[in-house]
C-alpha cells in the first residue's frame, strides 16, 4: 500500500488551464444576481490567459513593476531583493499590493508577487504547497519549460529555493526539497504536496489588491489535495542533518530586526 501512494500519479490540474475541459453546469437552485454575476466573472477570470490592469486593479505604477519581471529568473532576483517580512507586528500574509508598499515578504507572499507577474506575462498563475510535519509548510510558484517543472521561491535562508526547470513531475520537483527541508530539532520534516493550484480561481481582490491579510489563500492551498511523498516506514529510518548542514542553514539573506 505504501508504494502505491509514493507512486500517486500527478493531478489532472496540473495541465495548463486553458487545456482542461469546461466544467458541466451545476444543478443547484439559482443564484442570486449579484452571486451569479460575480460568479461569471471568477469564470471568465479563469479563462483568461493575460492578466490586464483592470482585471488586477492596480495602479499603473504597480502594474509596471509586474510588466517588467517578465522571466522567471527576473522574479526571483526581484524576490531575493526584497528583506524578508519577519512579522515583527504580529502574522501576515501580505496581498501583492502590500508587498509592492512595503518591501517585504516571506514565502506565501513571494509566491503571490510571481504568481501575478507570470499571470501577466500570460502564464498560469499556479502555487504548490509543501506540507511539512512538525514544521512550517513552504510555498512556491510553478513554471514550466520544455515541458519540465521548475519553481520560484522567497526563502531567507540556503535551503529551499529556486529550482530549475529540469522535473518531470510535480513530484519529482517536490522531492528536491525534501533532503533539507527540517525544522530547529535538525529532523527532515517534508511529507507531501499539493496539486498545482491555479490562483485564477480565486478573485484578484482576496490575493491581489487585499488591504489585510489573505488568509482565504493560505486555507485554499491547505485544503487543496496532497500527495505523500514518503511512507511511514521510510520516515523512520530519516537521518538527522549532520553538524556541517547545520551551520550551513544559520546564513540569511536578510538580518532579522535586533529585539528592543
Amino acid at each position: 500500500a505504501g508504494r502505491q501512494e509514493n507512486r500517486a500519479p500527478e493531478p489532472a490540474c496540473t495541465a495548463l488551464p486553458w487545456e482542461t475541459r469546461e466544467k458541466k453546469p451545476s444543478r443547484e437552485k439559482a443564484c442570486p444576481p449579484e452571486s451569479a454575476a460575480a460568479a461569471r466573472q471568477a469564470g471568465e477570470m479563469n479563462k483568461r490567459r493575460f492578466a490586464r490592469r483592470e482585471d488586477l486593479d492596480l495602479s499603473k505604477a504597480e502594474f509596471a513593476v509586474l510588466k517588467r519581471l517578465n522571466t522567471p529568473d527576473k522574479i526571483q532576483t526581484y524576490l531575493d531583493a526584497i528583506p524578508q517580512n519577519f512579522e515583527v507586528g504580529g502574522e501576515t500574509c501580505l496581498s501583492v499590493r502590500e508587498v509592492l508598499s512595503q518591501r517585504r515578504a516571506l514565502c506565501i507572499e513571494g509566491a503571490m508577487i510571481a504568481a501575478a507577474a507570470l499571470w501577466v506575462q500570460g502564464e498560469p498563475p499556479l502555487l504548490m504547497d509543501l506540507k511539512a510535519t512538525r514544521d512550517y509548510d513552504h510555498i512556491v510558484t510553478l513554471f514550466r519549460r520544455n515541458g519540465c517543472w521548475g519553481a520560484i521561491s522567497k526563502t531567507n535562508h540556503p535551503v529551499l529555493r529556486w529550482r530549475d526547470p529540469v522535473y518531470r513531475s510535480l513530484r519529482e520537483l517536490a522531492m528536491s526539497y525534501f533532503h533539507e527541508y527540517c525544522n530547529k530539532r535538525h529532523q527532515k520534516t517534508l511529507r507531501s504536496y499539493s496539486v498545482a493550484f491555479d490562483m485564477r480561481r480565486l478573485d484578484p481582490k482576496t490575493w491581489v489588491t487585499q488591504k489585510k491579510s489573505c488568509w482565504d489563500v493560505g486555507r485554499a492551498l491547505d485544503a487543496a489535495r496532497h500527495y505523500p511523498l514518503v511512507t511511514k516506514k521510510q520516515t523512520k529510518l530519516l537521518r538527522l542533518r549532520d553538524p556541517l548542514e547545520r551551520e550551513a542553514q544559520k546564513l540569511q539573506d536578510h538580518r532579522p530586526p535586533r529585539r528592543k
